[in-house]
């Protein structure tokens, strides 16, 4: 059934997530990382990543180089800007274009007879990211 316990113990049953097995498990990161700024928004990437981003004006196979790097973490090797990190770049290669999923947008006042449906679908591309180079 339950575990009971005292007031103010914890079970040892229980591990906490942040108990040492996976506090070890977390600094053992090893690949490099970079936070990269696109269409207003940041990215957490790191090489071999497929992401989502607001549309780009590129081809699907075309490269493409986002030079807006906020920080780069490469295990011990960290590298934060001010605001962006000098002579970074990310390389990665555009896979698609597409359009999201259609979300409906409903609007009405009640009693009056108003009634006016939308449709919105936002357009996005598929990059692949190559390389993190600074």
């Amino acid at each position: 059934m339950g575990t009971k316990c005292q007031r103010g113990k914890i079970p040892e049953n229980l591990a906490a997530p942040d108990s040492e097995t996976v506090i070890k498990e977390r600094q053992v990161q090893q690949e490099m990382q970079a936070i990269i700024v696109t269409g207003g928004k940041q990215y957490i990437v790191s090489e071999g990543d497929t992401l989502f981003i607001e549309k780009l004006e590129a081809e699907a196979g075309e490269s493409v180089v986002f030079d807006r790097v906020l920080a780069i973490v490469d295990g011990e090797n960290t590298k934060i800007g001010a605001p962006v990190v000098e002579n970074a770049k990310v390389d990665a290669t555009v896979v698609k274009n597409g359009k999201g999923k259609k979300i409906r947008i409903f609007k009405y006042t009640p009693k009056k007879g108003y009634r006016k449906r939308q449709g919105h679908r936002q357009p996005y591309t598929k990059v692949e990211i190559a390389k993190i180079s600074f």
